[in-house]
């Protein structure tokens, strides 16, 4: 019994020393999701792109990289991803078009880095453009999926990290001068014909 109240009462001071918390996040409302998840400061990453890596939350599954621009899928819709490490490193600002028939609008400007959210209504579905930190995520989906999307654009978006190194490599001229190119040593350019044929 001794050993019980003794593992137990260690458990309780290792959690109050670590000085765990656990923040609640309302996923009704887009403005809570949004400041909560791009507040926190978060190193986490599990995805290396070119210049550039971020964090993938559980649920949402990489499919593809095409230079700067990943596909992800999570319950039925797709993320595009694009990162423009050409603006972070020159630091560009970052242009919004505010729409006034856009279903719901927001800037953004948390943790020294600014962006945008753009709900707009097509088709029946509704288009999120997610915008934050030099990265963009856009997302066609129903009604009823634009929380959980909005939610998983902010966990990838607030863990985007670039690396300057890199990026001032591909921006060299030398590095699009020098791209791979497939070469074959033993061409065979002559023609396959059946074994069995014979000169006369």
């Amino acid at each position: 019994m001794k050993r019980f109240v003794s593992l137990l009462l260690t458990i309780f001071l290792i959690v109050f020393m670590t000085g765990c918390t656990a923040v609640r996040i309302n996923t009704t409302d887009i403005d809570n999701i949004v400041d909560v998840v791009l507040s926190k400061e978060n190193s986490l990453y599990n995805h290396v792109g070119k210049g550039y890596k971020y964090y993938i939350p559980r649920g949402v599954t990489y499919i593809d990289t095409v230079e700067f621009n990943d596909k992800l899928y999570s319950d039925g819709n797709y993320y595009y991803l694009y990162i423009d490490a050409i603006s972070y490193y020159y630091q560009k600002d970052i242009e919004s078009d505010v729409d006034d028939s856009s279903y719901y609008y927001r800037d953004i400007y948390i943790n020294d880095k600014v962006g945008y959210i753009n709900i707009k209504e097509v088709d029946n579905k509704y288009l999120v453009e997610f915008m934050y930190n030099y990265a963009y995520i856009e997302s066609l989906v129903d009604f009823e999926d634009i929380n959980s999307v909005i939610l998983n654009s902010s966990y990838i978006l607030s863990t985007v990290k670039f690396n300057n190194n890199v990026i001032k490599i591909m921006l060299n001229d030398d590095y699009f001068r020098y791209k791979e190119e497939k070469f074959e040593l033993f061409d065979n350019n002559e023609n396959e014909e059946n074994i069995l044929e014979y000169n006369e």
